[in-house]
């Protein structure tokens, strides 16, 4: 049996995207069928459509996403129809060389779901970070479905799947903000919001947001951010090291990606203070720094995949913590919308308009 759905997909490089019917089939051995309830509108899904991952049209996309269990494979014992889950786009495969080290959050060898979803012409779709969950049902290997707690708002719940993670992830795993850390966050979007978050509540005692955009950061502080720097008009390096003593930032996350804001953070960093990159940069931008610079103020230049996580462990705790009031994942909703409404949703993302839009079925 498959299952015929609507769903967004991207038909060409740089083409607005389109409303179509899919199929989706049942699933098969260590797959499970999920009906989508939401899912947020990430910058990844617009490099996608843009042909900046690769050129494998045409694309189902969205991968921010949470929705219920409707059906499991076979071999499949620790999911069950009805299962609420958010969806992650790394599932460990517990062979490759980095899960044989321990360090899963690494996996070289990803688990997605082996038959593909189609156009109803039957040409095969390339599911956004294997995902592809801007559609009423979605096809993913079981790895990939991690069970939370249905209390959650999946509005809410499903943005763990993504850019909240990759953002908590780089402060609370990559970087190891500990309490009474001092952290500087460039950029104040979904991605770096998160990292305020995850800063604050891992006991950071300052958190300075820095960002171009004076809206962007009154929002910051609604996250946990205890100083603001508006880097238009001012050197961000200047006015960290003046909030921090003269020291500078024992974290300094960069969450744009591009080489000023990647210069300014490893500049704002105390002696051996870390540096981590979580804002995914162009391909074609290069960065350039005295040697002698990366030797003599020491510590640490990171690069954060997906906030180091590991969705079975770390998903469910920022689900508690949502729920206990402590994580304000409502806050990262700017609009629920409907399918139709995605492209519109690209252009606010890229206007700066938003921190998330999210389709919600």
């Amino acid at each position: 049996m498959s299952y015929e759905v609507r769903a967004v997909v991207s038909v060409k490089k740089g083409a607005p995207v389109e409303v179509q019917t899919i199929v989706v089939p049942e699933p098969g051995p260590s797959e499970v069928l999920v009906a989508v309830q939401a899912c947020g509108v990430c910058h990844t899904d617009l490099h996608y459509r843009e042909g900046a991952i690769n050129d494998d049209f045409p694309f189902l996309l969205g991968h921010e996403a949470a929705g219920t269990v409707e059906a499991v494979g076979a071999g499949v014992t620790d999911l069950v129809p009805g299962d609420y889950v958010v969806i992650a786009w790394r599932a460990p495969c517990g062979a490759c060389r980095s899960c044989r080290r321990g360090r899963p959050w690494y996996c070289f060898d990803s688990l997605n779901a082996a038959q593909p979803m189609t156009l109803l012409d039957g040409t095969p779709l390339s599911p956004a970070l294997g995902i592809g969950a801007f559609a009423e049902k979605t096809l993913v290997a079981a790895g990939q479905a991690v069970k939370v707690d249905p209390a959650a708002r999946p509005e809410a719940a499903g943005l763990i799947g993504c850019g909240v993670m990759a953002g908590y992830g780089a402060a609370v795993h990559t970087g190891g903000v500990e309490r009474g850390d001092t952290v500087a966050v460039i950029g104040c979007g979904g991605v770096g919001n998160a990292a305020i978050a995850g800063a604050s509540l891992a006991g950071a005692r300052r958190v300075i947001a820095v960002d171009i955009d004076d809206a962007k950061l009154n929002g910051a502080e609604r996250f946990g951010a205890t100083h603001t720097v508006n880097s238009r008009g001012t050197d961000p390096v200047a006015a960290v090291r003046e909030l921090t003593s003269g020291f500078g930032v024992d974290i300094a996350i960069d969450a744009v990606g591009r080489p000023e804001t990647y210069r300014q953070a490893f500049y704002m960093r105390d002696h051996a203070g870390v540096l981590v990159q979580v804002g995914v940069p162009d391909p074609e931008l290069t960065i350039e720094l005295p040697l002698i610079d990366l030797f003599s103020r020491g510590g640490a230049v990171k690069s954060s995949w997906y906030g180091d996580c590991l969705p079975s462990r770390d998903f469910p705790i920022l689900i508690d913590q949502y729920l206990s009031g402590r994580l304000d994942l409502g806050g990262f909703v700017t609009e629920t919308i409907r399918l139709e409404q995605v492209e519109e949703a690209f252009a606010a993302m890229q206007r700066g308009e938003v921190l998330r839009s999210v389709v919600v079925f």
